[in-house]
């Protein structure tokens, strides 16, 4: 399921990651309210969703160069996904 989020939708892989990363750290620390907690409990599984999207389409359109019998690159194919 993609990002609801249209403001999370837009963020780059990198983007999103670092306001996860931020988000566990506040969760962590337990510097934030109950109310806040919960707020950006539900961003960052929105952040986390996001990021497994785009990593899933990332590996998707990696491939791996084919070499033929000459050792010289003949075009590519889907890499081995497991």
């Amino acid at each position: 399921m993609p990002a609801t989020d249209p403001d999370i939708a837009a963020m780059s892989f990198e983007a999103a990651l670092k306001e996860l990363e931020q988000i566990v750290d506040k969760l962590e620390k337990g510097t934030v309210e109950l109310e806040e907690s919960i707020a950006i409990y539900a961003r960052g599984e929105t952040l986390k969703r996001h990021c497994n999207d785009l990593l899933k389409s990332a590996e998707q359109r990696i491939e791996k160069i084919t070499l033929g019998t000459d050792g010289r690159p003949s075009g590519t194919e889907p890499l081995d996904v497991e």
